[in-house]
């Protein structure tokens, strides 16, 4: 069975949270994904960040839930999480301590692996901090997917290196299901901007059973929460969204679900965007860069779907309304070919008819469009 034939989609406790996390909170968080849409959008998948586990492992070696904020065990949230219909995911990391300075996997690989499995885990998200010099990324990594195959248990395993040591050369090859190609993402737009200009190159590699992975959502958080940066406006947000649509890559909400405002939980469920990262491909967008009207910070990409259709997603990442022009030879269709593109507004549903040779949008600063193509 392959695992992750779609990038994964879920809620995740670290953006807003950090380590301030506890049992009632992320049953909380369950129940909201489960009974408000999120779910049935296709977010199934719950992930406990760092700030779990108690601050040193058991006498005989292995890890255990905080016994404050988890008096029950992960494995009594592990069951609450999969009663709400959703998946369950946790959090370790590859060095001898965790980024929260927490006890990290290095050496115990083979025992976190089996509890993992024991508690009923679906995902892990393997970080990368307080790693031996003297130790071997690549060979780290691989210890820890061998450990969750030997597990007995299907586990997503989500590779987060922070793009450290070329993970994207070797994170399929090594068996994990997703590879970082960025730091931690903030609630800002230049850090946004920046995840999503730096992880262009590294999209070549992503397909079905292993996909890129420019960190976390930060739709909804406002400016409020752990990676609070000032936040972005609902434009924003939508342009952040709307990229990693484009990208294919998971989609993995870091607000907090109890106080999401109406405008990013709109962004968030726009089910036209959400087919576009899910399509059964999975392809990485194409980016023409030899075109004098796009660069990285105008984005205009083009990404081929199942079925003969086509998403083009412009993006002005600029600080400064304008146009951004796109040429159809520049995707394959010139103007002696005889076709056009019908083009659908995805967020307004509007049809705004055949183009062919070009296509030009004008765009505030900071917003985009994303349509869906057809040739005819």
């Amino acid at each position: 069975m392959v695992l992750a034939k779609r990038p994964p989609m879920g809620w995740n406790s670290w953006n807003t949270f950090g380590t301030d996390i506890s049992e009632s909170l992320i049953c909380r968080m369950a129940d909201i994904l489960a009974s408000e849409g999120y779910l049935e959008a296709g977010y199934d998948t719950l992930v406990v960040d760092d700030g779990w586990q108690s601050a040193a492992r058991t006498a005989d070696g292995h890890l255990s839930a905080d016994p404050v904020k988890f008096p029950r065990g992960m494995k009594a949230v592990a069951d609450y999480v999969h009663g709400r219909g959703l998946k369950f995911g946790i959090y370790s990391a590859a060095g001898v301590e965790t980024c929260a300075g927490y006890p990290g996997s290095f050496g115990h690989e083979f025992t976190d692996a089996r509890d993992f499995a024991a508690w009923g885990v679906d995902y892990l998200k393997y970080d990368l901090c307080h790693f031996p010099g003297s130790g071997n990324i690549q060979s780290a990594y691989l210890t820890m997917s061998m450990a969750l195959k030997c597990s007995g248990r299907d586990i997503v395993y989500s590779g987060a290196t922070c793009g450290e040591g070329d993970a994207k050369l070797w994170m399929r090859s090594v068996g994990a299901h997703l590879y970082r190609t960025t730091g931690d993402i903030q609630d800002s737009f230049a850090t946004v901007k920046r995840h999503a200009v730096f992880s262009l190159d590294d999209l070549g590699l992503s397909a079905p059973g292993c996909f890129a992975d420019p960190d976390m959502l930060v739709v909804g958080m406002r400016g409020k929460g752990y990676a609070a940066d000032g936040g972005c406006t609902a434009e924003e947000y939508l342009t952040h969204f709307g990229i990693w649509c484009m990208y294919s890559v998971p989609l993995m909400i870091g607000a907090d679900l109890r106080t999401i405002d109406a405008d990013c939980k709109k962004i968030l469920l726009n089910k036209n965007l959400i087919a576009i990262d899910q399509d059964e491909e999975c392809r990485p967008p194409y980016f023409e860069k030899r075109s004098r009207y796009s660069d990285k910070e105008k984005l205009i990409l083009l990404k081929i779907l199942e079925g003969n259709r086509f998403a083009i997603g412009f993006f002005n990442l600029t600080d400064n309304d304008g146009a951004l022009h796109a040429y159809f030879s520049d995707m394959g269709l010139p103007v002696y070919s005889g076709r056009g593109f019908r083009l659908k507004d995805l967020v307004t549903g509007e049809d705004v008819g055949v183009h062919r040779d070009f296509f030009s949008v004008r765009l505030n600063r900071h917003a985009c469009k994303i349509y869906l193509a057809t040739v005819e």
